[in-house]
This record gives structure tokens, sequence and C-alpha cells, in this order.
């Protein structure tokens, strides 16, 4: 073989390797959940409704849960009783649902906590396979998330959380799960969320986004120019960016995955194939990224939200934005 040959060989041989390591990826970015997708349940379109103020927030909570409770009928006359138990949940008039789309695997946004009044925001956005039958488990850690919001804030402190179902998840075993494609697609929908936030908190209101997971790909993606002070990457399986400057964003990023997180043995690398980026590049807890890496303690995937833990802890400084009470490594 020609010596120009041979190198080229090299070079192809090289990007078959990584695009195949990042194909494991397939089985490894996923929240541990299982969830049903579907597809053909009937639920009516999404209430249309003017951007949402502080002033018409109550008028766009009960549009959403009359969306859902309209759905929760659908999915009974259907003969899907969870579906429609899950749809009768969100119509409950404890629920404040900031949007609402029963259609498909479902999508959902719902605040906890008084957003008009909000001084401190906290944007959780969920990782794989998650929608509205899973819905359950997301809204726990945003409940958990919130009472540490409300433990840890200084005296005088409002706070609130923002659970966001905004996009169509990858599925737990899909080829979906390995490339930024639902990330790129989910970025604007999350620029717009958050632009919806500032409308209805105001410019003093510090935002910041809790990205877990597949999320982390979401948060990365949307994040130029994005006007929120922190974002926290936790069991990330990459960004997509090599570095923190390829963010291109002002906010601080944090990064923190748990001892036993599985995520640590997903393959770092990014390759181009079939025009799309398969894998997610470097580790967002290295030295190479440069993001703010605290401690998430000793627990699993699944487990950043746990009461008491240390993650859920630095989480809600993160958030609060006492960054000197954060703990490191």
């Amino acid at each position: 073989m020609r010596p120009g040959a041979a190198v080229r060989w090299r070079r192809r041989v090289g990007r078959w390797c990584r695009a195949g390591c990042a194909a494991l990826i397939v089985g490894a970015v996923v929240v541990p959940l299982s969830a049903a997708a579907h597809p053909r349940i009937p639920a009516p379109a999404p209430a249309v409704l003017a951007a949402p103020t502080a002033g018409t927030l109550d008028e766009t909570y009960a549009a959403n849960r009359a969306n859902a409770a309209d759905a929760s009928r659908m999915a009974a006359d259907h003969g899907d009783r969870q579906r429609a138990a899950v749809d009768r949940s969100m119509a409950d008039p404890s629920r404040r649902l900031l949007a609402f789309d029963g259609r498909g695997a479902g999508l959902v946004t719902e605040v906890l906590g008084d957003l008009a009044h909000a001084d401190r925001v906290a944007v959780l956005v969920p990782g794989s396979d998650t929608g509205l039958d899973t819905y359950g488990r997301f809204r726990a850690a945003a409940l958990a998330l919130h009472r540490q919001l409300v433990t840890e804030a200084p005296d005088g402190t409002r706070t609130a959380v923002v659970a966001w179902l905004g996009y169509e998840t990858p599925g737990t075993i899909s080829t979906t799960v390995t490339t930024t494609d639902r990330a790129d697609r989910a970025a604007p929908k999350l620029r717009a969320l958050v632009d919806d936030l500032r409308r209805i908190t105001g410019p003093g209101t510090r935002l910041a986004l809790v990205c877990h997971s597949y999320g982390s790909v979401v948060c990365a993606r949307a994040a130029e120019g994005l006007d929120v002070t922190d974002i926290a990457l936790v069991g990330s399986p990459g960004t997509g960016a090599d570095t923190v400057a390829g963010l291109h964003t002002g906010a601080r990023i944090w990064a923190a995955r748990g001892t036993d997180d599985w995520v640590e043995h997903v393959p770092h690398v990014s390759a181009d194939l079939f025009g799309t980026t398969v894998g997610f590049g470097t580790d967002p807890v290295s030295a190479d990224f440069g993001a703010r890496v605290f401690d998430a303690g000793d627990g699993g995937h699944s487990d950043y939200f746990d009461t008491g833990s240390r993650s859920l802890r630095n989480l809600a400084r993160i958030a609060l934005g006492e960054t000197t009470e954060v703990t490191h490594e």
C-alpha cells in the first residue's frame, strides 16, 4: 500500500472507531425511566394563548388545566386509563401549567412556586425517555429542588422552579439518543421559554438552568447568548462542545457527576456521520472542558435530586447565586 493510501486508510479506520464508540451511547445516555410512547392517543391541540405576563398567569394556568381536562376525557374514551389519569391530575386546580400538550408522548411546563414574584427561578430540563407517562418522576425531582430552594434561600428571597418538559425527548433505545438532533430542535423552544420567564418576572430575577442527562445537551445547544446566570449540568454525557468557551455564553457553567453514575463510562467522542453529529465530545467534568466542577456525592444517575443529597444542596445554592457555598470535589 502506498504511504498516502495508508494514511488515508488509518484516518478512515479512526473515524469508524470513533463513530462506533459513539454508537455505544445508545444504551447509556438515558434517564432510567421506562416510558411507553402514545403516538396515536387522541388529545386536543394546545390552547392558543397570548404570550404570558405576570398579570395573565392565572388565565394561562386555567386555560392549560382546561385543555388537560379535555385530554383526559379523550384518553378515557380511547380506552387509555393510564394517560387519562395523568391528564386528569394535570387538570387539578392546584396545578400551575404554563403549557400543556397531551398529544403523543406529551409536553408540559409546570410552575412550582409563585413565578410572578420570584427572585430566583430554576428551570429543570429532563433527559431521555421523559413524557407524560413518566412525568411523575420528573415532577418529584422538581418538587425536591423547590423544597431545597426554600430551605436554602435567605430570608425574604422568593423562589420558583419551572419543570420544563418542552421538547420531544429521545427514546431509551433509539439512534436519536446518540446525536444532538433532538437537542438542536429543542434549543429554540428553551430559548423561547427563557424569554417568557423574563417577560413574566422582570430583569431583576435570577434565572438558572438545571440540566440532567440528555437535558444537558439541550441546555448547551440553547446556551449561546441566553439570558441566564448559571447553567448546571448533572449526569451529562457531553454537550456537543469541546470546551465551555464553545458554548458562547456569559453564564457560569457548572458540572457534576455522582461517583456511582454509569455516564462516566460513556465514550466521550464526537464524529460526523451521515449528515449528523454522533456523540457529545468532551467530558463536562474534565479539566479540558473548563466547567466549575462541584460535588455530587456518591449517588447514581437517578439520584441527583434525592432529598438530603450533596448534589441537591449544591444545585440549590447555584440557583440561588450562593456560589461561595457550593462544595467542590
